[in-house]
């Protein structure tokens, strides 16, 4: 059979003209062609090296030379005895020449392309003559599809021709293969682990996989960063070594329950620190826990998310502020190019100007709008619990602190927006405190000596004259300036007669839409009364009053009858005197409802406290008379 491939391999050798007398290849690869075909068969020649040594150490002194060719037959390595190589090398049987049956003739290798299969060729079976001294024995190298990759071949004299040669080689050939195809998976295998092990530490979160024992197995990038140890320190510690709930863990675990989001403390390189931690864990194929994953986040990001949670996200912008007044709209300007700023900003003007809504439009036309902005009522906290409200407590820091401690207002807000609203009524022993945060940023928690470096844009309002508030010694000089780096002045509605048009059409379609009532038309004369009011509670006051305007529809059935310019200022004042004894009526019946308690009336009346005091004044209502008023409001009062 073999005689029969290699006599039709002579007839394909003689219609491509070459001639036996030929002693060379017809093709040899120099320089960087040469360079290139190395590279490419770069897996090939370092996978075949270790088997072609072994193969040449077998034969080593028999006058053998060992050759890797790749599938196209070029030569890409040989090894051998000197004196053998020195007549290779004479026939330019050397890397980079071609061993395939067009540019050499017929001979092993050549054989081994177009047949597929080993084969042994010696003395005449060659075509060309010079090689008749030889005796080739050569095998195919595949890979996992059947494809030749590559031949190996053993040359030597042809009076050393045995048979058993040719076994030898195809063992050699297929050991390559076999080392071939455990590179293969051991790639696939590195690069599932080095993918894995990137999305592994690509997780913002601090994760460490141990054994039951409290062997750690595994660690990621952010662990190492968060624990301030190195991963080979990591490595050889025992996870309850820094975990003081590890036995808790193993329990609530083995239980089959959830350890899920609990705070714990870990014994960092520096200090304790606190970390919140979620475990899962590993089952083997009888349900027992061989491993356990420990993800810990850190505090901070889960007090972001409770800030967004508790407080929300701020949801006014600029353009749901309605204004047509130039002045106001150049104040809307300057705040918009100051809102990228880090510096303090300070909002004055009287209550009910808007001045959180700017504090939220500014937060929200900023960088920082994706994070929590958390507002504070600095004149609502009461003196004892202000420090522990903005700054925060450890646990055991005073009877009744809660288990873990507590994250104040400054940390929820780290990274966005904190707004102090009234802080012309912070105490003055906690302006001082304010003041080292705007200038260290950091805060200390209650009970705790370890400064925790915040981020936060500080935007403070008053409706108070803060200079005047210094020079009384009720307000820190230096946490003013601090405060008024960049001043925003809210003017009163007085001053805006032009926005009230809007102002009213605006609450009315808002107000009767909440309230599923039909929007009032308000004459022009009572229009014209609207615009020239003293509006002491500013837009706030004006919301109310187009509540009550929805509520009762006193206004059409009062101007009913209004038919001339002459009747319009009584039948205005006739407008006016009801709606303010509906308003009286109503601020009675929510003093009422809320047991005389003005902090909560004036949350449902949505007006500040100030000015519902400044109502009571006007309407002559004695709280400290009326039925159901606390004694703490009495004292207020």
């Amino acid at each position: 059979m073999m005689k029969m491939y290699i006599e039709a391999s002579h007839e394909r050798c003689k219609k491509k003209g070459i001639r036996p007398e030929n002693i060379f290849s017809t093709r040899v690869l120099e320089g960087e062609p040469l360079k290139l075909k190395l590279e490419q068969n770069k897996e090939l020649i370092s996978t075949a090296a270790p088997f072609l040594n072994h193969l040449y150490n077998f034969v080593q002194g028999s006058g053998f030379f060992a050759i890797l060719n790749d599938a196209e037959g070029c030569i890409l390595s040989v090894i051998g005895d000197d004196t053998i190589l020195k007549e290779a090398n004479k026939l330019k049987m050397i890397p980079g020449a071609y061993m395939d049956e067009e540019n050499i003739g017929t001979n092993a290798m050549s054989m081994v392309i177009s047949e597929g299969m080993p084969v042994q060729v010696s003395g005449k079976e060659h075509f060309i003559k010079a090689y008749h001294k030889w005796t080739c024995s050569a095998a195919p190298i595949k890979d996992s599809n059947g494809k030749i990759i590559g031949i190996i071949d053993l040359t030597g004299y042809s009076e050393n021709v045995h048979p058993h040669t040719l076994g030898i080689v195809v063992a050699a050939a297929n050991a390559i293969e076999r080392m071939l195809e455990v590179n293969s998976i051991n790639s696939v295998l590195r690069i599932s682990k080095q993918h894995i092990e990137s999305i592994f530490d690509s997780i913002s979160s601090g994760i460490l996989t141990s054994d039951l024992s409290g062997n750690i197995t595994s660690i990621n990038k952010h662990a190492v960063k968060m624990f301030g140890y190195s991963e080979y320190e990591l490595r050889n510690m025992k996870i309850w070594s820094f975990i003081d709930n590890w036995s808790e863990i193993v329990s609530i675990l083995k239980a089959r329950e959830n350890f899920v989001e609990k705070d714990v403390n870990v014994r960092a390189r520096t200090n304790k620190m606190q970390f919140t931690l979620t475990t899962y864990p590993i089952y083997n194929s009888d349900k027992e826990i061989v491993e356990i994953v420990h993800i810990f986040y850190e505090l901070k990001k889960n007090r972001k998310l409770a800030g967004k949670i508790l407080s929300g996200q701020a949801i006014y912008t600029f353009d749901k502020i309605i204004c047509r007044n130039k002045e106001f709209l150049k104040t809307i300007e300057y705040a918009k190019k100051i809102a990228d700023s880090s510096s303090t900003i300070l909002i004055t003007g009287e209550s009910g100007t808007g001045k959180e809504v700017f504090a939220q439009s500014i937060h929200n036309y900023s960088i920082r709008k994706e994070e929590p902005f958390i507002a504070v009522n600095c004149g609502a906290i009461p003196r004892t619990l202000i420090e522990s409200e903005l700054f925060g407590y450890e646990e055991g820091a005073f009877t009744g602190a809660r288990k873990g401690g507590n994250a104040g207002k400054f940390e929820l807000a780290d990274e966005g927006t904190i707004f102090l609203d009234e802080i012309g009524e912070m105490p003055i022993d906690m302006q001082i405190k304010l003041l080292r945060v705007i200038e260290e940023g950091v805060i200390n928690r209650i009970g705790s000596h370890r400064q925790i470096p915040v981020n936060v844009r500080i935007i403070a309002a008053t409706n108070k004259d803060l200079a005047k508030e210094v020079e009384k010694g009720n307000f820190r000089k230096d946490l003013y300036y601090r405060l008024n780096v960049l001043p925003i002045y809210l003017p009163p509605l007085r001053e805006r007669m032009d926005d009230i048009p809007l102002l009213i059409e605006y609450y009315m379609e808002k107000t009767s839409k909440r309230l599923n009532k039909r929007s009032i038309n308000i004459p022009m004369e009572y229009l014209e009364y609207l615009k020239n009011r003293e509006w002491q509670g500013n837009i706030r006051e004006l919301e109310n009053v187009i509540e009550l305007i929805v509520n009762t529809e006193s206004i059409q059935t009062n101007f009913s009858e209004v038919k001339s310019k002459d009747s319009s200022k009584a039948k205005s004042i006739q407008s006016m005197l009801s709606l303010e004894q509906v308003e009286k009526q109503h601020i009675i019946n929510v003093i009422n409802d809320t047991q005389g308690n003005v902090t909560n009336a004036a949350k449902i009346l949505d007006i500040g406290r100030n000015t519902l005091y400044r109502k009571l004044e006007k309407y002559n209502i004695d709280c400290s008379k009326m039925e159901h008023c606390s004694e703490m409001e009495r004292m207020d009062g």
